[in-house]
């Protein structure tokens, strides 16, 4: 098994170069949200676990992501490539990280840090607005609709997201900074942290990041 991480604050957009990388790459996307929502919407023992957390409104705790990602890794084959996106996010995670790929011997080759500016981040989220209806992605200047307000699929109302305003922006920007700033410092030691200057598009990005695979 081998893997590589993707960090990036809100906006830098791992989840698109992941999809990017994908598909180029054959890397298996782990998205811990999106793997999150399936279990617990699955009813698996460990969704129903992580349900009757946030139904306390309580924060899943990294024991529960790690059964999930465990669950998750295997699935697939043993010499299958993983591709996590914005998980670990911080050091006991990483280190809870670093028993999986013991457990399925399994290497950690890179760890790509995105490099975006603040004000390019703002711009980016501050202009994404999403169908009320069916969940579509917009962005005012990189993915406009044909009509302002209204979603090209079905016609839904488009809407900013109340984690999209400015200020809940800077507040994730400040708490992805305190959290993340050990763990770079953490893969750095290990040898294994690459920083990608991420400010172009995504195909600008991707190309950077398959130059360091050799992909």
């Amino acid at each position: 098994m081998k893997a590589i991480i993707l960090l990036g604050g809100p906006g830098a957009g791992k989840g698109t170069l992941a999809g990017l990388l994908q598909g180029k790459t054959g890397y298996i996307h782990i998205s811990t949200g999106d793997m999150l929502r399936s279990a617990v919407q699955a009813g698996t023992p460990v969704g129903n676990e992580a349900k009757a957390s946030m139904d306390k409104g309580e924060l899943v705790s990294d024991a529960i992501i790690l059964r999930i990602i465990d669950e998750r890794i295997a699935e697939e084959p043993e010499n299958s490539c993983f591709m996590f996106d914005g998980f670990p996010r911080t050091i006991e995670q990483a280190e809870g990280l670093d028993q999986l790929f013991k457990k399925y011997s399994g290497t950690l080759t890179h760890v790509f840090c995105l490099d975006v500016d603040q004000a390019t981040l703002l711009k980016r989220l501050t202009g994404r607005r999403v169908c009320k209806s069916c969940g579509a992605v917009y962005h005012l200047q990189n993915k406009p609709p044909r009509k302002a307000g209204v979603c090209d699929i079905d016609g839904g109302e488009l809407y900013q997201r109340a984690d999209d305003s400015e200020s809940t922006i800077l507040n994730r920007l400040e708490v992805y900074k305190k959290q993340t700033a050990p763990l770079i410092a953490y893969y750095k030691k290990q040898g294994i942290l690459c920083d990608i200057d991420a400010k172009g598009s995504p195909e600008e990005t991707a190309a950077l990041v398959l130059d360091v695979l050799n992909v």
